[in-house]
């Protein structure tokens, strides 16, 4: 899909037109369109369709005429049957008189703009622009780091309720793979950041600066975040993991404990069980004999199960 969009007195409006100082917005676009904006701006179409390959990596490169700065975003996706996040190339071009993004889905980071929640925001100005899709990222980065640290929050929870289940373990593992995710193009958008500082092909403003200077501390912010994040999940995991072993162990010492008590009567009861003359069994001709055996049988299993208790293992 390719959308035009230009701003007027600090309005954002839609263009049916390419023109000087509009922004030309592809989300998920056809070959044709590709084509078509690669032929009328002088592109290369691979530069213009990089953002749609999954694996491109964050890089800026620079060409005569234009200039392609490739960022990671975050964005949603179902993932073993489970909300998670994972990250996706967006394409930034730059030219003297436009600024056009590439992304393959339509995302929080670029609709921000056109719902006016950016002040200040120009689509004449294209390094500003650039800043500010910069910073949004971080932010969104953020709050999807926030967002995993209560779903982390939630699980210790369960653990701490003893309602913890092998999914929890799973559950771990999905936000550790989406830190994983967040820690890799975060530190690739870094690069691609700490190059831009040097960059002065495009004209920009004095308050420009001030934007640069957000978006490196809000992208080292996000990078500490998800390390932290990272860390306080492998510790995490590791507790549920010794919690469940722990509770194993439990498990098997009651049930060993439990097999002790009953192997009493067993071995009591195999032994006035055996094929031997009766004359040389105790209680085989007293009254009540029966009786005073399995009254001795329980005296003597109470017996082991308070040694047993004593020891904590009942």
């Amino acid at each position: 899909m390719l959308d035009i969009y230009r701003t007027d007195d600090a309005v954002i409006h839609e263009s049916d037109r390419f023109e000087p100082g509009c922004w030309i917005k592809l989300t998920a676009p056809s070959a044709d369109e590709c084509e078509e904006v690669a032929t009328k701006f002088k592109m290369d179409i691979d530069d213009v369709r990089a953002a749609l390959d999954e694996e491109e990596s964050s890089r800026i490169s620079v060409e005569d005429d234009y200039t392609l700065i490739l960022i990671d975003i975050p964005t949603a996706e179902e993932r073993n049957s489970r909300h998670t996040y994972t990250t996706i190339p967006l394409g930034i071009l730059l030219r003297d008189d436009l600024i056009m993004t590439v992304c393959n889905e339509e995302t929080s980071v670029l609709r921000s703009f056109i719902d006016h929640r950016v002040r200040e925001f120009s689509t004449k100005k294209q390094m500003r622009f650039t800043y500010q899709i910069l910073y949004n990222t971080s932010m969104v980065y953020q709050s999807l780091l926030r967002t995993i640290d209560r779903q982390r929050t939630e699980i210790e929870e369960r653990i701490n309720g003893d309602r913890t289940e092998d999914g929890d373990l799973v559950d771990l593992h999905e936000l550790e793979s989406n830190l994983v995710y967040f820690a890799t193009s975060l530190r690739a958008n870094n690069l691609v950041v700490d190059r831009l500082t040097r960059y002065t092909k495009i004209r920009q403003y004095d308050e420009d600066e001030d934007i640069l200077e957000d978006v490196i501390v809000e992208t080292k912010q996000a990078i500490e975040m998800t390390s932290i994040y990272r860390d306080i999940i492998n510790g995490t995991r590791d507790l549920i993991s010794t919690l469940i072993n722990n509770r194993l162990n439990n498990a098997m010492k009651y049930l060993a404990a439990i097999t002790i008590v009953l192997s009493v009567p067993t071995i009591i009861g195999g032994l006035w069980g055996m094929n031997v003359d009766a004359r040389w069994m105790p209680f085989s001709h007293t009254p009540f004999g029966f009786a005073i055996l399995c009254l001795l049988t329980l005296i003597i299993s109470i017996i082991t199960a308070i040694v047993l208790k004593k020891r904590k293992m009942l």
